[in-house]
């Protein structure tokens, strides 16, 4: 018994494989056995040829705060990309817990694998020596992967020994997944040299992928061309043909490396390189079996199993994928994931942003260049997630509740809280392409392991909430472009066009209800002199002050408008003499107020002049911005500019 709960960290990229998955069952039911809580950080990375996918994939592994785990199991072979691989064991190395390497021996690390070259070479020799084939074409997996290295190695090594031509042309270098099968295929189809007489597979999703191929094609299996595969996965076994594959014990590899982390904490001596013993099934597809014995009934009821799971995942997730398509906020988007969470079968579940996913968002829409800083890449990352997680939803054991803002390196608020009970964590990435939003955590949930829909779920939520982002940023942008087409950038008042788009809906309801309307025209005095003087700068001080003193005077309805340069009016509706003295002779007042209270080097003031008239059907607003023009100016005439400066 140990002093407290124990936490291993699993990293591993892809849930949905047979390899994988059978790993994962050992693992889970060692930990389970033995009360230890497992937080895999899992990728699905290696889907397409969309690099910039496997980068926000793969971000996940800079998530893990590996120090603070008791262990670390790393399903290292799932991890395609060379770079990113490199980085994940430099780090596991760094953080100086004790960690397992599943199927490749990394220095200074328990390793725990298979003799693939022993597997590969006895499978290849059987097909020399027992069938007595001498055109044998190899189906490879990545030159990155160290499996697929060692194997390829054993296919060579076998051909050699036994006096057979290893020619180029016959090997296909794939990347482990089915479509490499059938792209194999028509390359050995199209080659000038002569069929071959068997096909070996690096593992069994490439080589049933190559059997259909061949049938598609007219060729039988194994009448025409034996194949194999590697695995021995379920799906290769009840195939038909069954495929001849190596059989490798996952779940025991799983088990084993939950062990290792355990006894290496209780201080127990053991070997650090552990290999596991392999056993070549030969069966239908090499022609070296009959079909093997089926329970129908047995058979049914797996199938029926499969297609309902299947059925109920399909339905999942086109519901998600069309609820959230539908979200044009955050508000909304929240609610409608909330709505799924409970289908997920989840102890908790928790959507966590990291602090970038919404910078767009977040800008000033003041700022002079607002429109390039909510579009630039330069406002948000690729790398890691930030140093601060927000949390818009949260769920546990049935309720909904709030969990505040948390820093990064937590990866989950009370993660290693010892009241916490012992279970399996997913944290899974949320991104668009490259750009990192965040990440999922799903707690004690058979979905992300037993369905082959979890990845598109994921996927769903993702996109949708980068779709929600968008709608968001450019709701701020067309904002914003509003502003700059009706706002005074200097003033930060209506401009003409803003003039005329606030008041046509008045003016218009004054015309037909022949109601009056009041138009003021406002000149600066002496700006002219201020600029001369003192500069510009201090006479857009002066526009701006001035524009200062019209806001807060119109705050009744009225409307003002920098006309241009130093000239503003003022419009309203339904208004009276008394309420235009009374507006003119406020705006004095709030301008001598503001010369008493600011060190202008200068005198604020303004001429005014304002006309009241029902308008007629047909009357440009502007002509009576002309009228107000020139009542303004009789009182202009009066003033003399250069009062207008301190002495």
């Amino acid at each position: 018994m140990h002093d407290k709960p124990i936490h291993i960290a699993v990293i591993v990229s892809t849930l949905d494989e047979e390899y994988q998955s059978g790993i994962l069952q050992g693992v889970r039911q060692y930990a389970f056995a033995n009360s230890v809580t497992l937080e895999h950080f899992v990728a699905f990375g290696n889907i397409g040829s969309d690099i910039s996918h496997d980068i926000g994939e793969y971000n996940i592994f800079s998530l893990a705060n590996l120090r603070r785990f008791d262990g670390i199991i790393l399903v290292i072979n799932t991890i395609q990309d060379a770079e990113c691989l490199q980085t994940v064991v430099n780090r596991v190395r760094e953080s100086g817990v004790p960690a397992v390497c599943i199927d490749k021996d990394v220095e200074g690390l328990y390793s725990i694998g298979i003799d693939n070259e022993s597997a590969m070479y006895r499978m290849v020799e059987h097909f020399i020596v027992h069938h007595g084939f001498t055109r044998i074409n190899y189906i490879s997996g990545p030159d990155t992967n160290a499996e697929s290295v060692l194997r390829l190695k054993a296919y060579r090594a076998a051909l050699a020994d036994h006096g057979i031509l290893d020619e180029d042309e016959r090997i296909y270098r794939g990347h482990f997944v089915s479509k490499d099968g059938t792209l194999a295929v028509q390359k050995f189809l199209a080659s000038p040299l002569e069929l071959p007489q068997a096909i070996v597979c690096a593992n069994d999703n490439m080589a049933v992928a190559a059997v259909n191929a061949l049938m598609i094609k007219g060729y039988s299996v194994p009448e025409d061309i034996a194949v194999s595969g590697f695995d021995y996965t379920k799906n290769a076994q009840n195939y038909a043909p069954s495929m001849t594959s190596v059989e490798r014990p996952t779940a025991q590899v799983g088990m084993l490396a939950c062990q290792k982390i355990m006894d290496h904490i209780d201080g127990k001596p053991q070997e650090r390189v552990t290999t596991m013993e392999t056993h070549c099934r030969f069966s239908q597809s090499c022609g070296c079996s009959a079909a093997p014995p089926m329970d129908t009934m047995e058979f049914k009821k797996h199938n029926y199993s499969v297609l309902e799971s299947f059925s109920n995942d399909v339905s999942l997730a086109s519901r998600l994928a069309s609820a959230l398509a539908e979200c044009d906020s955050m508000e909304d988007y929240t609610a409608e994931l909330r709505r799924f969470v409970p289908e997920f079968q989840c102890r908790e579940f928790y959507l966590c942003l990291c602090d970038s996913w919404n910078q767009g968002i977040l800008a000033d829409e003041t700022e002079e260049n607002y429109l390039m800083h909510i579009l630039s890449p330069d406002h948000f990352i690729t790398e890691g997630y930030g140093d601060t997680i927000m949390v818009p939803l949260a769920y546990k054991d049935g309720q909904f509740l709030t969990v505040p803002d948390f820093p990064a390196e937590e990866m989950l608020p009370d993660l290693f809280d010892k009241n916490n009970p012992p279970g399996n964590y997913y944290f899974v990435p949320l991104h668009f392409r490259e750009r990192t939003m965040g990440y999922i955590v799903i707690k004690d949930s058979d979905f992300p392991i037993s369905s082959r829909l979890f990845h598109s779920c994921v996927m769903d939520i993702a996109n949708s909430l980068e779709s929600v982002r968008k709608i968001i940023c450019l709701d701020r942008v067309t904002r914003k472009l509003n502003k700059l087409y009706t706002v005074d950038t200097l003033a930060n008042i209506n401009n003409r066009n803003g003039f005329r788009i606030n008041t046509q809906n008045a003016y218009q309801y004054c015309i037909d209800a022949q109601k009056p309307v009041m138009l003021m025209f406002l000149d600066m005095d002496g700006l002219k002199t201020i600029n001369d003087t003192y500069g510009h700068k201090a006479g857009d001080v002066a526009i701006a002050s001035m524009a200062e003193v019209l806001r807060t005077a119109c705050a009744d309805g009225e409307v003002c408008c920098r006309f241009g340069g130093d000239e503003f009016i003022i419009f309203a509706a339904d208004y009276t003499e008394e309420r235009a003295e009374a507006l003119g002779k406020h705006i004095r007042e709030l301008l001598t107020k503001m010369n008493e209270e600011r060190d202008f080097p200068y005198t604020l003031s303004t001429s005014l002049g304002y006309h009241i008239t029902v308008p007629e059907a047909g009357m440009n607003l502007f002509q009576l911005v002309t009228i107000a023009d020139n009542i303004m100016y009789t009182e202009k005439k009066k003033k003399k500019t250069s009062r207008y400066l301190k002495r």
